[in-house]
């Protein structure tokens, strides 16, 4: 297994051709979830200010900053198929940070995609074992074996930053094109 980093593509074991569909999604999620599904919740399960994970703080600038942790389960027909994390510093206020507190069960992915003015960074690859806190957050909600793919990507807007990590479990891959 490679090492605990995340890399600018999908790389260190085998990738089936469905799950890779999902992975390198240059969308939204979100909308991808609802085409593929007859009904789609987001589910919030935390919304507190804390601290960002160790592999989030350097891109975040959070050594000296707590930081706005919202997670959310992505329910296709009441199974749970993607577990996001967002990380949002509170250094600093802005429009993001008032969505942010207001979303609840709506869909960031639909604000993200959709609002002028988001500028999406490159997206980052990894596989997760069950060292990692995301993957026992996400394993928390069903099945995943013992290892699970994530993805990142920082979305600016103004001078506001925004890392969403979106761990994909095992019943995506199910849920087809």
């Amino acid at each position: 297994m490679l090492p605990n980093k995340w890399r600018t593509r999908p790389t260190g074991g085998p990738l089936d051709a469905a799950l890779a569909s999902w992975l390198t999604e240059p969308g939204s999620l979100t909308a991808r979830c609802q085409r593929n599904s007859h009904q789609f919740r987001v589910r919030l399960l935390r919304y507190e200010k804390g601290r960002a994970l160790a592999d989030e703080g350097i891109l975040l600038d959070q050594a000296r900053h707590p930081a706005w942790i919202r997670e959310v389960a992505l329910e296709c027909d009441g199974v749970p198929v993607i577990f996001a994390h967002t990380t949002l510093s509170t250094s600093s206020n802005g429009r993001l940070s008032r969505w942010l507190s207001r979303l609840g069960s709506n869909s960031l992915g639909s604000l993200l995609f959709t609002h002028p003015g988001f500028q999406r960074g490159a997206i980052e690859f990894r596989r997760l074992d069950k060292r990692h806190p995301l993957f026992q957050r996400a394993a928390a909600l069903g099945v995943a074996g013992d290892t699970l793919w994530a993805r990142r990507s920082l979305h600016r807007l103004g001078a506001q930053q925004v890392l969403v990590t979106e761990v994909f479990l095992p019943a995506v891959a199910l849920l087809g094109g």
